[in-house]
């Protein structure tokens, strides 16, 4: 070829002489291209043995050269993109592995030979650096891009690279004289030169068949790797041994020759970064090398080169300590993956030169000498990779479900499976795509990486982004100062900031959703509701005919102001001083409670709460918080109760909230140590609550004190409760007695509570009975506010709260109207305009309630899919004593169980189990005990005679025998006997607080923990909701993992299944909406489980795959290492590629068991106790995932 023939392309004459006429014949791509190019060469087809982004980047200059390219490939890269960029593609070495496809250098040959190649263009890696393959390809007469066999036997080998180094004077790192086949011949190197040295593979690069060996225990099992590594990766397991120089810098030169021995270099790279010697992020030129160290390294690699008659591409690299001393360490005869920096600096492309050198044009016809080589500005390549950081760079292996790019000025990328639908195996390296970026000085270079960076969204595999963000902002790189173990050096570099992946976790729900439907437990159907929710306006009191109140922003005025100005003390005397009744909103928590399940979700208070702050601005309290709300956000909602207590609360800043506690129990149904319930009603305080309704459920006082005494200290309002039953007024009622009670009222009001309250919780307080309690209440305790609470499941209760709030209870409990009444709280509009009519008026106005209600209206239709069957009020809770609650959650119950139907039977149970268990107080949890003993006895046929006949022999719930051994407390009377002694046999028994004998808890060791298990999100209220509920937690953290923060879910599509062609409008956060629209489910995958699920994302289709749960696949599924110590599980997905034990054999701790291989990177995995092998459940050859069970150990 002539040079003309190989410049770059000139369009112009094509366009000059393009026919127009009609008729004119349709040119091929291929013609048109080397028309394009001004010439007709006879090298015109090009053939790239390799894969991946290399391949491609050699095609898309081959293209500009108006070359035919030709493709090979394995059947693992089958459906990988290089294929498809090339004009041709062939698969290669059929029926080998998938490296052993690309190290085929016969079938290689035959496929260019077969299909007219002209040259072979290697890359790097695979057979780049093959002296043998360069051999074969110009014996069978074709181009070999790359130095000539003998160049790359010189320098390729490391081992004859450091010897004509010393030749030509150029300095080297002390190693050995030439290449070490077994462990022990290294000895008499390391007798001389000591430790540190480093084991490299002498036919390969990249990091592979590398290990740094620090001391002599270490020396056997590293050199095995090295050489297994360097064999497997280069078909060569030769290695050498060097002294390892600590910290120091790794800078080499990009060096081009042609034919004639002329040679030039392109100024150098720094390639310090690295992990496990392999590359992460390169810049050019290197910052901070003085000068000479420059020039002297430059000059020393063309002397190298020139020496050897190099040609072609090529780079020398060298290794600079701290006190700028240089050592060549080796030549790579072939293109390097960083030489993009290069390109960007110098303008020339390194490739397109390859090429052409390869096809004999000389340097100067390529315009290529030293004095017309310059540099502009700074490049950096950053190498973005499917690892994970955060566990040690581990491989990730699955489906790119999402693949955004980042472009702009400046901006270069080259990149192979970028894009969406990619599947990474764990076949070949973990690179996705090289990013690199230009500017003017380094610092302008460094912002603009950082802005690509964030530009990507790569969502179905962990990537490397999150660590380069870190490293790109850390001191030590922004002065340009780092060093080859940089990364190893500095742990402060995995302290990551991940992404948070919204969008594709919400459409993993909403797939999830559209294919099985709602999994929120409970929920029967659809939603009522399936309109956006209508917002009230409030009727202004200032101009009634006028505009609409602004309620943009929460009412300041409110009670609250006292408890925050004054503390508790004051706020309890100016309560008792209002001349009226009070009122205390039940409609964020027992109301929903009550009615629907506890489902309400934080959202749908949150579209109500600043209205609410204006419209019950003199409301005693909002009751928001605690109770079953705690537990079921978690575990049925998907939200953090502390969220929900910390959001409300900055939206209604004027009304105290109020929260339903266990005393000794927390916001739990068991026992605790001590200082975890003072840690949690410090925390409630801090985040937001105001006053705390301390209940026991047995009326237990030691476990009340407990409550009491940490709501006190811990800054809030402490209403302590009385837990009604029987009925006062009904002499025949002897248990629970008027005396009864006014004697526990003592003894509560003796721990100085500020408030007292009276929980009805079934609804039995009939009005006299309640003239009869408060009256007497009040008479003993003229100063002492009282708050009355009932439920209106008999339908008396509003009646009752009128009677009490005359008799002189100072708050009563109440429900917006349409969430009252049944199993709720009395109406708030009846409660408050009866009130209206005496000298007890509310303050809450009938306009703003009428408000209020139209809003709730529609939520309860919304949630109507958690309704009970409860259609009408029921007296014969006068019998069975039913909390309100448990009325509507044990019917639900009982359906589930298939006793549905039994209903009545269930009540007249619920009687008998009372009896059995002494007829104790009934508040959740007790109740739970007597609910889950009554439905044991309807499903298994018993009386109470057969219960107290063969208590010995029946397997009770747990909850009642928990009960029966002192779990909750002590109930009034005493357990019966011998019935308790009959259930517990020989179980422990507790005749004291439960509570009072645990060890306290190690809050700092158990966030520890969980930061360990979940991440570094967890932070103090995480630490106590796991205290309460270690289980419930997990899971939820586990939901979140999986789907992501729901909460800015609107309720109708938590909820509901998506209809095709639905569009949702989501706002994820401020200025952040996204518009998601269903667009199709797909078929079962054929031989799976799974749908794709076809969502479009702010007009960007994605596929999401869902498990189809009613789909009856039979699948394979590998057994799981467990917790036990000798159960020895996959550190990370990959491949077995050798198997050390079998069964029977005897190993220490500390013995490699197997070996693992992922992206070509091999790992031992060791026995991490002694033993004998007990089992072996892998073989070689095996893919596994993380987690994967490899063998059993008996120790």
């Amino acid at each position: 070829m002539t040079s003309a023939t190989l410049h770059p392309p000139r369009l112009a004459p094509m366009f000059a002489t393009s026919p127009s006429a009609p008729g004119t014949p349709v040119h091929s791509i291929q013609t048109m291209r080397r028309k394009a190019a001004g010439h007709g060469g006879p090298l015109t087809k090009i053939l790239v043995a390799n894969r991946g982004e290399i391949a491609i980047r050699v095609f898309r200059t081959a293209h500009e050269l108006a070359m035919h390219t030709v493709a090979i490939y394995s059947y693992e890269d089958r459906m990988n993109a290089h294929r498809q960029k090339a004009d041709e593609a062939y698969q290669v070495g059929k029926g080998m592995t998938p490296v052993g496809a690309y190290l085929a250098q016969d079938d290689i040959i035959r496929i260019a030979l077969e299909h007219g190649v002209d040259m072979i263009h290697p890359g790097y890696g695979f057979l780049s650096e093959n002296a043998e393959f360069a051999r074969k390809v110009e014996q069978a007469g074709i181009a070999f891009v790359g130095p000539s066999p003998e160049v790359i036997d010189s320098l390729g080998d490391k081992t004859k690279a450091r010897t004509l180094a010393m030749k030509v004077g150029v300095p080297v790192v002390p190693g050995t004289p030439g290449p070490v086949k077994t462990y022990q011949d290294g000895d008499s190197f390391i007798k001389e030169h000591g430790f540190p040295v480093i084991i490299k593979a002498a036919m390969g690069g990249g990091g592979r068949g590398m290990r740094v060996v620090r001391e002599q225990s270490q020396f056997k099992d590293a050199f095995e790797r090295a050489t297994s590594e360097a064999k497997s990766a280069f078909g060569d397991g030769t290695v050498f041994i060097e002294r390892f120089l600590d910290r120091p810098r790794h800078i080499e030169v990009q060096i081009l020759a042609d034919g004639q021995g002329n040679t030039i270099h392109l100024f150098e790279r720094d390639c310090s970064v690295q992990r496990r010697h392999q590359k992460v992020v390169e810049v050019a030129p290197a910052m901070n090398l003085p000068e000479e160290v420059r020039q002297a390294i430059l000059n020393d690699a063309i002397k190298l080169a020139k020496s050897v008659g190099y040609r072609n591409a090529g780079t020398a690299e060298f290794l600079v300590d701290q006190v700028g001393r240089y050592y060549f360490i080796e030549i790579n005869p072939r293109i390097q993956v960083e030489h993009t920096i290069t390109e960007e600096i110098t303008g020339i492309d390194i490739v397109a030169a390859q090429i052409q050198i390869a096809a004999g044009a000389t340097l100067a016809q390529l315009g290529l000498t030293q004095e017309a080589v310059t540099k502009r500005g700074f490049a950096i390549q950053c190498r973005v990779t499917t690892e994970d950081a955060s566990q040690s760079f581990q491989p990730d292996t699955g489906k790119i479900e999402v693949y955004r790019s980042a472009g702009g000025n400046g901006v270069r990328l080259d990149a192979s499976s970028g894009f969406a639908g990619a599947q990474i195996t764990p076949h070949y390296d973990s690179l996705l795509v090289k990013v690199t970026v230009s500017g003017t000085t380094y610092e302008v270079a460094r912002r603009k990486m950082l802005r690509a960076l964030v530009e990507f969204r790569i969502r179905g595999v962990k990537t490397n982004i999150p660590f380069l963000f870190r490293l790109l902002t850390h001191d030590v790189f922004i002065a340009g100062k780092t060093w080859t173990t940089f990364i190893d050096d500095t742990p402060d570099l995995f302290r990551l900031v991940q992404s948070q992946n919204r969008a594709q976790k919400l459409l993993a729900y909403l797939g999830d959703l559209a294919v099985n439907g709602s999994s929120i437990k409970g929920q029967m159907g659809e939603p009522g509701l399936k309109d956006e929710i209508v917002i009230p306006k409030l009727q202004n009191p200032a101009d009634p005919d006028g505009p609409p109140l602004d309620t943009s922003v929460p009412c300041e005025k409110g009670w609250r102001n006292i408890i925050v100005e004054k503390g508790p003390e004051a706020f309890a005397k100016a309560v008792r001083e209002y001349p009226g009744v009070l009122i205390m909103d039940t409609t964020w928590r027992d109301a929903h409670q009550s009615l629907l399940a506890t489902r309400l979700r934080t959202t749908d208070m949150v579209n109500i709460a600043k209205e609410t702050s204006w419209a019950l601005a003199n409301a005693y309290s909002l009751e928001m918080w605690g109770g079953a709300t705690f537990d079921v956000a978690m575990r049925f909602l998907y939200e953090d109760p502390w969220d929900r207590l910390r959001t409300l609360r900055k939206l209604v800043p004027n009304i105290p909230f109020q929260a339903l506690v266990r005393g000794a129990n927390g916001v739990g149904y068991t026992s605790y140590p001590d200082n975890a319930i003072y840690d949690f009603s410090k925390k409630a305080v801090e985040n937001g609550l105001d006053i705390f309704r301390v209940f026991d459920s047995l009326n237990y006082f030691e476990n009340l004190k407990l409550g009491i005494d940490a709501a006190k200290k811990a800054g809030g309002v402490c209403e302590a409760v009385v837990c009604y039953s029987g009925d006062v007024a009904n002499p025949k009622k002897t248990k629970y007695t008027l005396q009864y009670y006014l004697d526990f009222v003592d003894q509560l009001v003796s721990e100085g509570i500020h408030v007292l309250g009276i929980k009805d919780m079934a609804g039995l307080l009939k009005p006299q009975s309640a003239t009869m309690l408060i009256g007497a209440i009040r008479k003993k305790y003229p100063d002492l506010p009282i708050h009355v609470h009932s439920h209106d499941t008999a339908g008396i209760a509003t009646a009752s709260m009128l009677a009490a709030a005359a008799a002189g209870a100072d708050v009563v409990d109440v429900a917006i109207d349409s969430m009252s009444g049944l199993t709720s709280q009395p109406s708030m509009g009846a409660v408050c305009m009866a009130l209206e009519q005496t000298e007890l008026g509310t303050g809450i106005r009938y306009a703003d309630i009428q408000a209020l209600n139209l809003y709730w209206t529609q939520v309860r239709l919304l949630y109507s899919c958690f309704e009970a069957n409860v259609r009408a009020s029921d007296s014969s809770v006068f019998d069975h004593e039913m909390p309100g609650g448990q009325y509507t959650n044990l019917m639900f119950q009982a359906s589930q169980l298939g006793l549905g139907t039994q209903w009545t039977e269930i009540k007249k149970k619920y009687i008998e189990a009372n009896e059995l268990c002494g007829d104790v107080i009934k508040v959740t949890p007790s109740s739970k005990v007597v609910g889950d003993f009554a439905q044991f006895m309807v499903s298994n046929k018993l009386s109470k005679a057969d219960v107290i006949k063969n208590a010995e022999n029946l397997d009770f719930p747990s909850s009642v025998v928990e009960f029966f051994q002192g779990y909750l407390g002590q109930p009034y009377g005493g357990f019966p006997e011998p019935l308790r002694t009959h259930i517990i046999r020989s179980k422990p028994r507790i005749d004291g607080r439960p509570g009072a004998g645990m060890e306290p808890l190690d809050f700092k060791k158990i966030k520890s923990e969980l930061r360990s298990k979940f991440g570094k999100h967890i932070v103090d209220t995480d630490v106590t909701s796991y205290v309460m509920y270690p289980k419930v937690f997990e899971e939820y953290q586990g939901f979140l993992e999986k789907y992501g923060d729901l909460s800015v879910l609107p309720t109708r599509y938590f909820l509901s299944k998506p209809e095709v062609g639905e569009e949702m409008h989501i706002s994820i956060e401020k200025g952040k909406t996204l518009i998601i629209r269903l667009m199709a489910v797909g078929p079962v995958v054929e031989g799976k489980t799974t749908r794709d699920v076809w969502i479009e994302v702010n007009g960007e289709v994605r596929a999401v795959p869902v498990e189809d749960k009613n789909s009856a696949v039979e699948t394979f599924t590998r057994e799981k290492a467990s917790s036990e110590p000798g159960s020895v599980g996959a550190p990370m997905s990959g491949v077995v590629v050798e198997v050390r034990v079998k069964e029977g054999q005897e190993v220490k701790k500390g013995d490699v068991v197997c070996v693992q291989s992922a992206m070509k990177m091999e790992s031992a995995v060791s026995a991490p106790v002694s033993g004998h092998i007990k089992r072996v459940v892998v073989q070689e050859g095996d893919s596994l995932s993380q987690g994967d069970l490899l063998v059993e150990i008996v120790h």
